[in-house]
């Protein structure tokens, strides 16, 4: 028999290793079961656990456990059967068409070797999963039939592992969707790396990243090499039953599930005694201090921040298209520049030290003048880019920021290909999907309890059906009711029966157009005027704060909302002290554009001069507590996937309201 004490320092040691990783359900997978639409593991209370053990037990709120199980407010029994919500990551384990695999331990697990897991996030297309993981649309459709309808949050696809081996080797990677149990470690043994390796493949990944159902990419250079997952053995130690030991206790102090107690131990089904014996299936690497200080190490990898040693002299390069005449592209770059130096003064005002290297980078596709610029010892030591328009010149740069590891901020094209594939990239401008998601979820927080009516115009080519079927198909996940009308010359009489007089009214059409808009306002006009006892709202597109002065006042009358990732708010002193600070230098008013070129380039400047001056070069840590107010972009940047870079979703809600105010609201977060 083992002696308990000479354990003590191995359980405290694997008890630091539990507390120190956010890794979620280590334990064995629970039945699962579906309710109302929603996902749920089947749990069995053991003896002497609360509901807060619980719920860190699964890294849940004991809120979300109330709200499932309201009669657990009044205490757990032994044995109660509690419905625990399960995170829409973790649904991905529990929807498996891929082959498995035996770990030698009895257990099925997943085999990964042709076809790995991704989970939908909310905005997302089958083009740019396909981009992101080096496939195409045609194989995503083939593997997943359904996703041709469309895709949801949450909905799982299984995804064909490269089989190619791309000319850079750098390129080479497969992937892999983090298992139950799997750890950092482990997934490094499974395929004979370091930690480090996989960690340099992934500058997104954390405590909080590294989760169940996530994907992290794998560097590789054989293409067809086969692997099993690493599973780490068990061996049998035996502890002799302590007075007010209960088999939970005995399960946390060895870090080992009841159930597996349970299966080794068949004869506690009779109840457990004092001195009785049992047999605890300890893993193996607990009792070797070599390989358990290399499993601390790992998780040390995944909770640290990288060193970011600040700058001296910043280098900020901006590379554009300065001498591209196409459709007046040259005007509107000059003035981003000129904002943008702006900027550069205002920072040498605070104290910064920048060396600021501007160069025409030729146009359109031809890329040969950017690449001999980039092979100069300027650009060589550079801590930041902005720049590029063209999807050819953005690539170029792109590759180069990889290879040297600097920081590349694409200030106007949207190109998701590099962004979901190169971790050092900022994009600025906000993929209409992602923003259409976004904008919906604001419409939910803010309108939940409004009475909803789409107002259908089906004359109109430029319509915004695509945002409209998100929003309708969220509202229906959420079961709120909408209704819907179609456009007429008597819509201010046909709306009415549609109409609540103990609520908000809110008015959405699904066009965005200036003619439908005004003959929409025209007719809530005539509705408001012979029915003043409604109150109606109209919610709308970024494109209405661009229309005429006098359709914007008409906004008041219905206390308008409209979504947009970019606002001027004129009467904001820092607008104003812009304005002033433009045309004392240049002469000139800014182009009468959206957005506004000029103010582009500066908010751009503050943000990521701040960022490098405030943060150092690996400013990406923190890269949404910068201490800047844009004057005209929202601002907020989240990684596409555990190795790629950054897109802004920043998201303002702009409300006029009918006291003739105008509020410029971050929804941002």
């Amino acid at each position: 028999m083992q002696n308990i004490k000479s354990l003590q320092k191995i359980v405290a040691f694997f008890l630091m290793i539990i507390l120190t990783t956010t890794i979620y359900a280590q334990n064995v997978p629970y039945e699962m079961v579906t309710q109302n639409g929603e996902v749920f593991y089947k749990y069995k209370v053991q003896p002497g656990e609360g509901v807060f053990a619980v719920s860190r037990t699964f890294s849940v709120s004991v809120a979300e456990i109330l709200r499932v199980n309201p009669e657990a407010n009044k205490g757990l029994k032994n044995g109660q059967v509690l419905l625990i919500p399960v995170p829409k990551d973790m649904i991905a384990q529990s929807v498996s068409s891929t082959p498995s695999l035996n770990n030698g331990n009895g257990e099925q697990i997943p085999d990964q070797n042709l076809m790995f897991k991704h989970t939908v996030q909310k905005g997302e297309t089958v083009y740019a999963i396909a981009q992101m993981y080096n496939t195409t649309t045609e194989e995503i459709y083939q593997n997943n039939p359904s996703a041709k309808e469309g895709l949801t949050e949450g909905q799982v696809l299984n995804i064909p592992q490269r089989q190619a081996i791309s000319v850079v080797k750098e390129e080479n990677y497969r992937y892999h969707t983090i298992l139950p149990k799997e750890t950092l470690y482990s997934v490094s043994k499974t395929y004979s790396l370091k930690p480090e390796d996989i960690i340099t493949a992934n500058p997104g990944l954390s405590a909080s990243t590294f989760q169940i159902g996530k994907t992290i990419r794998i560097p590789f250079f054989e293409t067809f090499e086969k692997f099993t997952p690493y599973q780490e053995q068990t061996t049998d130690i035996i502890h002799k039953v302590l007075k007010g030991e209960t088999l939970y206790s005995i399960s946390k102090s060895y870090g080992v599930s009841v159930q597996d107690l349970e299966q080794k131990n068949p004869m506690v089904s009779n109840g457990l005694k004092t001195n009785m014996e049992l047999i605890i299936p300890v893993k193996s690497v607990l009792l070797d201090d070599s390989v358990s200080a290399k499993i601390e190490n790992a998780n040390l990898l995944l909770s640290g921040t990288k060193q970011s040693p600040k700058t001296q002299v910043m280098r900020v390069g901006l590379l554009m298209p300065f001498l591209d005449k196409t459709n007046n592209q040259n005007l509107r770059i000059q003035e981003f520049y000129e904002g943008f130096l702006l900027a550069v003064q205002k920072m040498k005002e605070q104290g910064a030290n920048i060396d600021l290297y501007v160069f025409d980078i030729g146009a359109g596709k031809d890329t040969q003048k950017l690449e001999s610029l980039l092979g100069t010892m300027e650009m060589q030591g550079l801590n930041l880019i902005v720049g590029g328009i063209t999807d050819e010149q953005i690539k170029v740069l792109s590759d180069f920021s990889k290879e040297r590891n600097i920081k590349y901020v694409i200030p106007i094209s949207n190109n998701e290909k590099e962004t979901l594939n190169n971790g050092q990239i900022f994009q600025i401008n906000t993929l209409q999907d992602n923003l259409y998601a976004k904008a919906s979820g604001i419409f939910l927080d803010t309108f939940n309890r409004a009475n909803i009516v789409f107002v259908n115009d089906n004359t109109s080519r430029d319509n915004k059906m695509a945002f409209v079927k998100t929003l309708q198909n969220d509202l229906k996940k959420k079961n709120i009711k909408y209704q819907s009308i179609d456009m007429s010359a008597r819509l201010d009489s046909t709306l009415v029966p549609l109409l609540a007089a103990n609520k908000e009214n809110v008015i959405i059409p699904t066009s965005d157009t200036s003619a439908a808009l005004v003959s929409l306002m025209k007719s809530l006009t005539t509705l408001q005027e012979s029915n003043p006892d409604y109150t109606t709202r109209l919610f709308g597109y970024p494109v209405w704060q661009t229309f005429d002065q006098k359709i914007k006042d008409d906004y008041h009358k219905f206390g308008t909302y409209i979504y947009t990732s970019f606002f001027v708010d004129e009467n904001d002193q820092a607008v104003k002290d812009f304005n002033s600070d433009f045309k004392k230098w240049y002469q000139r008013d800014l182009i009468n554009l959206y957005p506004r070129f000029g103010m582009h380039g500066y908010d751009i400047g503050m943000y990521f001069l701040t960022a490098l001056y405030n943060n150092g070069i690996n400013f990406d840590q923190n890269i949404n507590r910068i201490n800047v107010k844009p004057l005209q972009f929202a601002f907020y940047f989240e990684r596409v996937n555990n190795w790629g870079g950054f897109r802004n979703t920043g998201i303002y809600l702009i409300h006029y309201d009918t006291n003739n105010m105008i509020y410029k609201i971050d929804k941002s977060k």
